[in-house]
């Protein structure tokens, strides 16, 4: 059994009445990977904007596992000190990863970021010495277009993410870094400038799923 964890920020646990793109992945996957797997993590539940916490399971598609650790609000800073403890009692294998803007925008610089990525994957890595990770770069939201400052920090950790990533990568062990979904637009593909809407969900879970595909020959092609 191959344990995908879904790791990330407000565009990953997503809201009340949303499919998410964690469903959209697992859609692909049972579509494309021939072998028995499974979503695991801590967390099961969506935010409810309403009550400002993640207390819905108001999924538009409930049917699928719904395991994951994402939390609105939350980025590499949260979650480096978490993902140890969940990574060895969920016994994730493949860490799939969303992580960054919330860091950027509220928390750490370019730099500190990258640090907190290098502690998570260490705590990964100690709870599960074979553990493999694919990690999304930022995407630029709305923000990035008005604050000049803000975009420049987004594209300066993608750098270092990117530099983070070839460094820690090893055999036992991989690394991929994803690529930015090309076609990916914040008007089209969100509903507010940052989270994204079901054509962003598949633009997302096609990141993943063709970074794997292409390094690992897991699965197939993604097809929405």
């Amino acid at each position: 059994m191959l344990r995908f964890m879904p790791v990330g920020d407000s565009m990953t646990i997503g809201s009340a009445g949303e499919h998410t793109w964690r469903y959209r992945m697992w859609q692909h996957l049972c579509r494309s990977y021939g072998g028995p797997f499974t979503l695991v993590g801590p967390r099961e539940t969506l935010h409810d904007k309403l009550a400002d916490a993640p207390t819905s399971y108001a999924y538009a598609d409930p049917d699928f596992p719904r395991a994951h650790l994402a939390g609105w609000g939350e980025g590499w800073l949260h979650m480096a000190p978490l993902i140890g403890e969940a990574v060895r009692s969920c016994r994730a294998d493949v860490l799939l990863v969303s992580l960054g803007l919330i860091d950027l925008g509220f928390y750490t610089n370019a730099g500190q970021t990258a640090e907190n990525v290098r502690a998570f994957a260490a705590e990964a890595r100690a709870a599960n010495r074979r553990v493999r990770m694919v990690w999304l770069p930022v995407t630029p939201n709305v923000r990035a277009q008005s604050d000049p400052a803000f975009a420049a920090e987004v594209a300066r950790f993608n750098e270092l993410l990117a530099k983070t990533a070839a460094d820690l990568d090893e055999p036992g062990s991989p690394v991929l870094l994803a690529s930015t979904p090309p076609s990916y637009d914040i008007h089209a593909d969100t509903y507010d400038g940052t989270h994204p809407n079901d054509s962003g969900e598949h633009k997302i879970a096609a990141a993943f799923a063709e970074a794997m595909y292409q390094a690992w020959d897991l699965g197939e092609p993604y097809e929405a």
